[in-house]
C-alpha cells in the first residue's frame, strides 16, 4: 500500500497554530492527501542557485564570444529571485498608549536608476539577495513573470544582481518582449530600426544627410568583474544605455538653424513610427562631415 503524502510541516505548523480543522468550506484538513508526485509550487525543488542557461549566456558575454540579446534570451525561461518586504499599511494605539501593528502588505522593492527611471531588482541566486538585502524574503518567480511585475510597477529597467560582480540591465524593450514572451533583438541590430533610419532620410529629403548608420551606443557596456583584473572588464551588454549610436555625415554648408530643423524633422520621423519607438530605449546622435578628398 503506498502512503499517502502528508501536508508540508510548515502548512500543518501554520494550520495548527490558527487553530482550524477545518477549511473556509467546513470541510476538515483531518485525512487529506496530495496525489503522489504532486509538487506544492513551480519551483519545488529549486536550490536557490542561478539558472545554467543563463550563467552560460553570462559566461559567454564575458568572453566576447556572446551577445546581449542571447542573455535575454536565456532568461525566458530562467528562474529569478524578486525582493519582497513588509510594508506597515495600519497601525492601531492600544488601550496602554504604545502603538503596534495592526496591518501590514507585502511590497516589491524598487531602485532608482542615476538618470531617475524606476527600475526592479531581480537576482539569479537566493543567497545574492539575502546579502543585498537581509529582511527582505526571496520569491522565486519566472523571470517573465518579474518583467510583468515591472510593467506593472511602472518600471522602465531590471536590474539583474545588483551589487554583485556581475549586474546586467534590461532595459525597457527587453523587459517589454519578456513579459510578452517574445523574442528580442537590441536595437543596434535590429533590420527594421535601420530601415527606419534610411526610410527617413527618404522622407526629410534634405540632401545635406550623405549617410545615415546604426551601432551599439556607449550606454551598452557594462564593467564587471572577471577575477582576472582589479579594475574589471568591460563587456558589450548590460549597460543601462545609450544603446544606440546614429551616426550622421552632413555635407558641410549648413548653418545652425538649418542643422536644428533637420534633426527636429528627422526625430520627428523616428517618434512617430511605432516600431522604432518601441524597439529604442535611449539613443545618441553623432554628426560627422567627410573628410577633404585625397
Amino acid at each position: 500500500m503506498t502512503p499517502r503524502k502528508q501536508l508540508p510541516g510548515h502548512i500543518a505548523s501554520a494550520l495548527a497554530g490558527a487553530g482550524g480543522s477545518t477549511d473556509s468550506a467546513g470541510q476538515p484538513w483531518h485525512g487529506r492527501t496530495l496525489p503522489d508526485g504532486g509538487t506544492y509550487h513551480n519551483f519545488d525543488a529549486d536550490d536557490g542557485t542561478a539558472d545554467p542557461s543563463y550563467t552560460g549566456a553570462v559566461e559567454r558575454l564575458l568572453a566576447g564570444t556572446g551577445a546581449e540579446e542571447e542573455v535575454v534570451a536565456a532568461l525566458a525561461q530562467a528562474r529569478v529571485f524578486i525582493p519582497i518586504v513588509a510594508q506597515l499599511a495600519e497601525q492601531t494605539v492600544g488601550e496602554n498608549g504604545l502603538v503596534s501593528d495592526k496591518e501590514s502588505d507585502m511590497a516589491l522593492v524598487t531602485l532608482q536608476a542615476p538618470d531617475g527611471r524606476r527600475a526592479l531588482p531581480a537576482f539569479t541566486r537566493a543567497d545574492a539577495l539575502t546579502r543585498w538585502h537581509p529582511e527582505a524574503r526571496p520569491v522565486a518567480v519566472y523571470a517573465a513573470r518579474a518583467a510583468l511585475s515591472a510593467v506593472s510597477e511602472d518600471a522602465q529597467l531590471m536590474v539583474l544582481d545588483p551589487g554583485t560582480a556581475r549586474p546586467f540591465v534590461v532595459r525597457r524593450p527587453a523587459m517589454w518582449a519578456l513579459a510578452q514572451q517574445r523574442e528580442w533583438l537590441p536595437s543596434y541590430v535590429d533590420p527594421a530600426v535601420r530601415q527606419v533610419l534610411e526610410d527617413s532620410v527618404a522622407a526629410v529629403g534634405n540632401p545635406a544627410v550623405l549617410r545615415i548608420a546604426a551601432e551599439a551606443g556607449p550606454g551598452v557596456e557594462s564593467l564587471w568583474d572577471s577575477g582576472s583584473s582589479p579594475a574589471g572588464h568591460m563587456v558589450a551588454g548590460g549597460g543601462a544605455g545609450p544603446e544606440l549610436a546614429v551616426s550622421i555625415t552632413l555635407a558641410p554648408g549648413l548653418d545652425q538653424s538649418a542643422l536644428n530643423a533637420l534633426l527636429h524633422a528627422l526625430q520627428g520621423y523616428w517618434a512617430g513610427n511605432e516600431h522604432f519607438a518601441q524597439a529604442v530605449d535611449s539613443m545618441q546622435v553623432r554628426l560627422h562631415h567627410p573628410g577633404p578628398t585625397p
